[in-house]
């Protein structure tokens, strides 16, 4: 098991490695002869390493780095406080896309004015999007797919065969109906976020107070199961205190510092190589860059339903989603802020606030779909085929390899359109379900508080 593990963290690892010897050789190396009073030229190759062989290895980099992360964040779970954890894995969960986003969002503020301001603006909305929808259109739908089609799912209790084209099921745990209902909240603001011309002081004291809002009701709740590891974290939890405790902090200091010194070249090689590929650079900070961030949890997920722990992948990634649409998209107007040097909306244009209103309602019809705690193939499939045709034919309109009547703003409402009206029938006929949902949650959240304040006048005694 240890050596599993260990040759895991060597394979994630070796990911950083090139791009880490670039980096010693450019900029490392020449400060430490600096210092000593040497003259260091780097290797001209090294110097000159082209765009996509940037793109290649910064993006390996940050996929490695996003490995390490979470393995020692559930490693950290075994020896740190329970808010202390629940705090830093909230954080660690978006942190890839928050690199990339956080960067867009602090030259917006830097550059604040600017045509360059401006565009930095709309790649912070563009890859905060992108990132989400990924997670939705693919990871929800393509690990509902692959939950009910991969080999050994009659044996999963979580899948349920029902007669009918593409009717079987995933069922998923009740407990997850809390972080439904949140998302929901969520998933409304959303949809007001552009009224305002842009992220606001507003936006961040909601979703991130909604955020905290829910940290408290799970931190308040006494029914805490254990949660069973698997593969790097459960090996590096049975290593002796110490030498885990060091062990999760090399591994954060080290992911930490590899992103922090790959997400700047991996984001603007993205848009160089768009640029010359005639792509605009929207469009490849949208979809091309979130799917490295994206990946890792995904592996992992895919990883645990064919552990046949459907259950805790999907879970997983409902979480996730939360996270992104309450912490990913409040924070920005902070980094934003701090960058100008005073409060400052994060602004964007009209094509942006199509871009989030189509997020937001993709979240809607998803979370319409989950409100019975079940999803079949036939809604897993809808949902991967509206995300994917979406792209598609937004790429196409703006490749010219398509004529058609409408712009690529246009198509994005069409299809903000569809899935509000899909949403909207599902929640209608499934109002009984989503009842129970609300009154369920509500008792959660009840027990949670009543648990707290005895707990708060125990103490007091």
């Amino acid at each position: 098991m240890r050596r599993r593990a260990l040759g895991a963290i060597s394979a994630a690892v070796a990911l950083t490695v090139p791009w880490l010897a670039i980096v010693g050789a450019t900029d490392g190396l020449p400060w430490l002869a600096a210092a000593a009073g040497l003259e260091y030229q780097a290797p001209a190759a090294l110097r000159t390493v082209s765009t996509l062989w940037t793109v290649l290895l910064t993006g390996l980099t940050v996929l490695g780095a996003s490995f390490l992360l979470a393995w020692a964040a559930e490693t950290a779970e075994k020896d740190v406080p329970q808010a202390f954890a629940i705090a830093v894995l909230a954080v660690l969960a978006v942190a890839p896309e928050y690199a990339v986003d956080a960067l867009y969002a602090w030259n917006a503020g830097v550059f604040a004015g600017t045509e360059r301001g401006v565009e930095a603006g709309n790649l912070a909305v563009a890859n905060m999007t992108g990132a989400n929808r990924i997670l939705i259109g693919i990871g929800w739908a393509g690990v509902a797919l692959f939950t009910v089609f991969r080999r050994g799912s009659s044996t999963d209790p979580s899948v349920e065969n029902r007669p009918g084209f593409l009717s079987d099921v995933v069922i998923l745990d009740r407990e997850i109906g809390l972080e439904i209902v949140f998302l929901l909240l969520a998933t409304l603001w959303a949809f007001l976020v552009p009224l305002n011309g842009g992220i606001d002081v507003l936006d961040m004291l909601f979703l991130v107070g909604l955020y905290v809002c829910y940290i408290a009701v799970i931190l308040r709740d006494e029914v805490e199961p254990e949660t069973d590891h698997v593969g790097v974290p459960a090996s590096l939890q049975r290593f002796s205190k110490p030498g885990r405790i060091a062990t999760v902090l090399v591994l954060f200091a080290y992911s930490g510092a590899m992103i922090f010194t790959a997400v700047e070249p991996f984001a603007h090689g993205l848009e160089h190589l768009g640029e010359s590929a005639g792509i605009p650079s929207f469009f490849m900070i949208q979809w091309i860059a979130p799917l490295a961030s994206e990946a890792p949890e995904l592996i992992v997920v895919i990883y645990l339903v064919n552990k046949a722990r459907s259950t805790a992948g999907f879970n997983a990634l409902i979480s996730s989603k939360l996270n992104q649409w309450t912490l990913l998209i409040g924070t920005l107007v902070i980094v934003h802020s701090l960058a100008l040097g005073e409060y400052g909306v994060l602004a964007f244009d009209f094509k942006q606030s199509a871009e989030i209103w189509l997020t937001a309602a993709q979240s809607f019809f998803a979370i319409a779909l989950l409100i019975r705690f079940e999803i079949s193939v036939g809604e897993a499939g809808t949902l991967l085929g509206l995300f994917l045709s979406q792209v598609f034919l937004e790429f196409a309109i703006i490749r010219d390899l398509v004529a058609l009547p409408i712009s690529s703003t246009d198509l994005l409402l069409v299809y903000t359109g569809i899935y509000v009206v899909l949403g909207t029938a599902l929640f209608v006929s499934r109002r009984r379900a989503f009842g129970r949902l609300l009154r369920r949650t509500a008792g959660t959240i009840g027990d949670a508080m009543s648990a707290g304040g005895e707990h708060s006048h125990g103490a007091d005694d």
